[in-house]
C-alpha cells in the first residue's frame, strides 16, 4: 500500500494554499532531480517521493486556469471588491471556478509514478472517489462526456447541473491543484461567473440537493475513505509542521 499524508488547513488565503502546494511539489521535483543527477555508482539509496492530500477552504475568490477567458467572469474589479472576492490567474488547467466558504477543496500531490503515469486516468480517478462519496448520502452522480469534474444528470436536457470542478496541473508526474466540492457553498457566487467556461449548465451543492445543511467533517472523513479505495493507499494524518497560515 502506498501512503498519502493528510493534511486538514481549515479555512486558508487561496494565494497562501498554492504556495504551500508549490512547496510539496518542489521538494518531490528535488528528490526526482537528485535521482537523474547521482550516478547509480555512488551507491546512493533513492529517497522516495512523498505523497500529499490537502482539504482546505477558502475565503471567497475565482480563479481562472491557464486555459481559461478573461472574459467568463463578469463583474469589473470595482464589483469584486464590493463582493469582497479576490481573483487570481492560476497554472493549474480548466476555465475560471468560485472558491468559497462552504466548499471542500482538496488538493492532492501525488507522484504518479507511483500510480500510473496517465493524466486521463488520474482526473477520472479523482472524480470516481467524489462520485462513490455522494452515494453514500444518496446523491447519484456522473461525468459529462468532454467535460471534467462531476455532474448530476449529465445527460438529461436541461438538468445538468456541476457539483464538483477539478483542474490540476502536472510536472514531471507530479500533480497539484485538484477538486471544489459544492457541500454549503452559496451559489449566488457563480452567478457572477460563467463557471468552467459552460454557459448551459447550472451548478449546484449537496446542501441544495438533499435540501439540509451537510456536516462538512463528516463529509470530509467519507471523502478520505474513497480515495483511500480508488488510490489503493494508506491515508494517514500528519502534524502540519512546515505550513504557516
Amino acid at each position: 500500500m502506498r501512503t498519502i499524508f493528510f493534511e486538514d488547513l481549515g479555512e486558508v488565503a487561496y494565494d497562501k494554499a498554492w504556495d504551500y502546494q508549490e512547496s510539496l511539489l518542489k521538494a518531490n521535483l528535488d528528490i526526482k532531480a537528485a535521482w537523474y543527477n547521482s550516478p547509480e555508482t555512488t551507491g546512493a539509496v533513492k529517497q522516495i517521493t512523498k505523497n500529499h492530500l490537502l482539504f482546505c477552504s477558502h475565503p471567497h475568490v475565482y480563479t481562472l486556469g491557464k486555459s481559461g477567458h478573461i472574459e467568463n467572469l463578469l463583474v469589473n474589479d470595482t464589483r469584486l471588491k464590493e463582493l469582497n472576492v479576490s481573483f487570481f490567474k492560476t497554472n493549474r488547467g480548466g476555465d475560471i471556478t468560485y472558491h468559497g466558504p462552504g466548499q471542500i477543496v482538496g488538493y492532492p500531490i501525488l507522484d504518479l509514478e507511483q500510480y500510473e503515469t496517465d493524466l486521463g486516468k488520474y482526473m477520472r480517478n479523482l472524480e470516481e472517489v467524489i462520485i462513490r462519496m455522494l452515494t453514500t448520502y444518496g446523491i447519484e452522480s456522473g461525468r459529462l462526456q468532454g467535460s471534467t469534474g462531476v455532474w448530476l444528470d449529465a445527460e438529461v436536457p436541461g438538468r445538468a447541473r456541476k457539483i464538483c470542478a477539478m483542474g490540476v496541473r502536472c510536472s514531471r508526474w507530479v500533480t497539484m491543484h485538484g477538486f471544489a466540492l459544492n457541500v454549503n457553498t452559496d451559489l449566488n457566487y457563480f452567478g457572477y461567473i460563467v463557471p468552467c467556461g459552460i454557459t448551459d449548465k447550472a451548478v449546484t451543492s449537496m446542501n441544495k440537493e438533499l435540501g439540509q445543511k451537510v456536516d462538512e467533517q463528516e463529509v470530509k472523513e467519507r471523502l478520505i475513505e474513497q480515495f483511500e479505495v480508488v488510490f489503493q493507499s494508506d491515508i494517514v494524518t500528519e502534524l502540519i509542521t512546515n505550513y504557516q497560515h
